[in-house]
Formats: C-alpha cells, sequence, structure tokens
C-alpha cells in the first residue's frame, strides 16, 4: 500500500482487472473487474485519507498577518510564494490577532473603536464587532476555541472574554492593571498577562478564570514566549522588559525568575535616531518544533537565534535598513515573529521599514522582504491544510 495513493498500491491494483488498470498478472485471481466496483471505491478512498508524515507536510500550507498598527489595513502574505495576497480593510488602529481553530474566521482588537472587530477569512470583511469595556491591546484564543481573551489596557485593567460561539463578552476579569500582552500556555491551562506600568506578569488559571500567581520584574513586562515540557505542561516564559537589551527567563513550576540573558553586543550603532533606546529588544518567539528561541533587537537591527533548552547562541540575521531623505539609515525596528508550521522560516515585522523579513532559519538568511502597510506590528500565522 501506498498511503494517499491509490493508483500506486498494490493493495488496490492486485484484485482489480487488468483491462480495468490493475496488475497484468495475479496467481490469486481478479476480484474487481472495475474502479467503479463499490467495494474497489470503499478501498481507494481509505488510502487516498492516509498520510505520511511528509504527505502531511506537503499538504500544510499557512498565511502569516500582519497589522498595521498606524492605518486600517492587515496584510495577509502566502508563506509558500512570501507575497501579499489579501489586504483586510476597516480596522482602525488593529493590534492583536488571532484566529478561530477551523481557520474560518481572524481576530482582530481594534483600538480606535474598543471593540474586537471578526473577519471572514475568505473574503476579508468585517462580519461581526464586539464591544469591549476599554481600549484593547493584544489578544488570545483558548485552545478549544472557544472563548478570544483580550487584554484590556485601560485602567483599571482587566480580560475580557468573548464567547466565540454568540460573539459577546460574557465576562471582564478585573486585574486593576494595564494590560498590554495575553498569551494561553502551551497546554492550554492558563493565561499569562504581561503588564507594562505594573512590571509583573500576571497568571489566570482558565479552568477558574481567578488569578494563580504572580511574578514581578523591576521593568515593565513586554512580548513573552513559552516553552513546553514534553507532557505539554509550560517549562519556562521567556520575557522581554523594557530598557533591557535582552529578556528574563521564569521558571513555570518555581514561580520566578531564575535568569536573565542579555543579547551579544554586536553587532550594534541603532536605536536612539530612531528613538527607541527604551525597547532595545523587543519581539520574541519559539519556533513550533520547540527547538530554538528568536529574539529581536533594536539595538543590533536583527534577530538572535539560540538554541533549546540549553540557550547557547546560534547566530544572528541582520535586517533591512532604512534610507530617510538627507538623513543617515536607521535601523528597520523589528517588533513581532512568527514562524511557519515547519519551522524553517522566520518572519519579523519592522515597523520603520515598513516591510515584513522573511529569514531561512537554517542559514539565519533574509530569503524576502516584503512590503506592508504602516508601521507593522503584530504577526501571527494561521495554518490551513
Amino acid at each position: 500500500m501506498v498511503p494517499g495513493e491509490p493508483g500506486s498500491s498494490p493493495l488496490l491494483l492486485h484484485p482489480l482487472a487488468p483491462s480495468a488498470g490493475g496488475d497484468p498478472f495475479h496467481s490469486g485471481g481478479w476480484q474487481f473487474p472495475s474502479q467503479n466496483d463499490p467495494d474497489w471505491l470503499t478501498l481507494a478512498d481509505w488510502v487516498r485519507s492516509l498520510r505520511t508524515e511528509s504527505q502531511l507536510a506537503a499538504t500544510v500550507s499557512s498565511l502569516t498577518y500582519i497589522t498595521n498598527s498606524a492605518s486600517d489595513t492587515v496584510d495577509v502574505v502566502d508563506t509558500a510564494t512570501n507575497k501579499v495576497v489579501q489586504v483586510i480593510r476597516g480596522i482602525e488602529l488593529p493590534h492583536g490577532i488571532n484566529f478561530s481553530p477551523d481557520g474560518t474566521r481572524i481576530y482582530v482588537s481594534n483600538e480606535s473603536e474598543s471593540v474586537l472587530d471578526v473577519v471572514d477569512r475568505v473574503s476579508g470583511r468585517i462580519t461581526n464587532r464586539v464591544e469591549l469595556s476599554g481600549r484593547p491591546n493584544n489578544i488570545t484564543i483558548t485552545n478549544d476555541g472557544r472563548r478570544v481573551l483580550v487584554g484590556i489596557r485601560t485602567l483599571p485593567g482587566a480580560v475580557d472574554v468573548i464567547d466565540t460561539a454568540s460573539l459577546s463578552r460574557v465576562k471582564t476579569i478585573p486585574l486593576n492593571r494595564s494590560v498590554h500582552n495575553i498569551y494561553v500556555t502551551p497546554d492550554g491551562k492558563h493565561a499569562v498577562v504581561g503588564s507594562i506600568e505594573s512590571k509583573s506578569a500576571t497568571i489566570l488559571d482558565l479552568a477558574t478564570d481567578q488569578i494563580a500567581w504572580e511574578v514581578d520584574f523591576d521593568r515593565g513586562a513586554r512580548p513573552m514566549a513559552f516553552e513546553a515540557n514534553l507532557d505539554g505542561s509550560t517549562r519556562r516564559i521567556f520575557v522581554q522588559l523594557s530598557g533591557f537589551h535582552g529578556f528574563a527567563v521564569v521558571d513555570f513550576a518555581k514561580r520566578t525568575e531564575v535568569a536573565r540573558i542579555s543579547l551579544p553586543d554586536q553587532p550594534a550603532g541603532y536605536g536612539i535616531l530612531e528613538e527607541r533606546t527604551g525597547t532595545p529588544s523587543h519581539g520574541i518567539g519559539v519556533a513550533p518544533d520547540g527547538k530554538s528561541l528568536w529574539v529581536n533587537s533594536t539595538f543590533a537591527n536583527a534577530v538572535f537565534a539560540y538554541s533549546l533548552p540549553d540557550l547557547k547562541l546560534i547566530g544572528h540575521c541582520t535586517l533591512p535598513l532604512v534610507h530617510p531623505l538627507g538623513r543617515a539609515s536607521t535601523g528597520a525596528v523589528p517588533e513581532w515573529i512568527t514562524f511557519t508550521p515547519d519551522s524553517k522560516t522566520v518572519y519579523i515585522s519592522n515597523s520603520a521599514a515598513q516591510s515584513v523579513s522573511a529569514i531561512d532559519a537554517n542559514t539565519l538568511k533574509s530569503v524576502a522582504v516584503i512590503p506592508v502597510g504602516d508601521v507593522p506590528k503584530r504577526i501571527n500565522t494561521l495554518i490551513l491544510r
């Protein structure tokens, strides 16, 4: 049998008459005179449904979505071609972006109108707008797809819970701190909420919607990434901090910061003209295969790669330069990171360069610079099959 290929499978060809496309000789005789035989068709459908790992990988495609924070657009990049294939319009100040598990809906937090916009993926049209309790920042979605969690930046700060069946806000979880970024842990059991102003990360138990624990920092908490244990539970959180060129390491079981990693001093020379000294490192992500951590650097105008779990530096890839008229060149100001599902390509949003860099994860070389809208920031990848 050849999984996924009925026309090449001996299981189907041996018992099929040669006149119908079967093997020319079969000592046991021919069971099926035609490929229209109902039993043969049943077997063919079963073989067709099977896939080897390599066949499955070949059928997986993905789209990368980029919210352009200085406009009302979201660009959609086909990762197979690294071309923009769709532009979603009409969301003023789009911030966070996420997807329904079946890929039919796109959820976008709208800072201008304090709503969660629901977009039909195929048409790119806004189908619903859910009112929020305040100005939103980033969003996430539970692993079962039943709830979108929206971080509310407006004080006193909260997490709005949107039911995806009714597309309504069913709960607001008060936190008494402004929320910038929010994530669901790999196992789906917790939400992790970061606050710049309160210099903290708050961990919510999603079974009860109650605060499980908190970790305090000496600087504002910015983007985060998560490393999982073999059983899928959360092992470590990597947290970028205001004014720190690197990231903190939080042990999830110990509920505390256990290390702080500084990025290399070289390359350097960026950040001052860009007026980004307060956020020297912004954008961090763990590759889907769990083998590497990628960290953006405004100061280096580059993205650094570290191996996991040992956090050894692998190398870096430089990002595009911006060439303003009559001024010195500046860096691209990298913001967020996402990946193709096979972990082979890394995508970086370059807010100052109005572009997205596609980077080969094995060679650490740029393979494409994709023009997008004004000040691209949040970036996320939807897997299609």
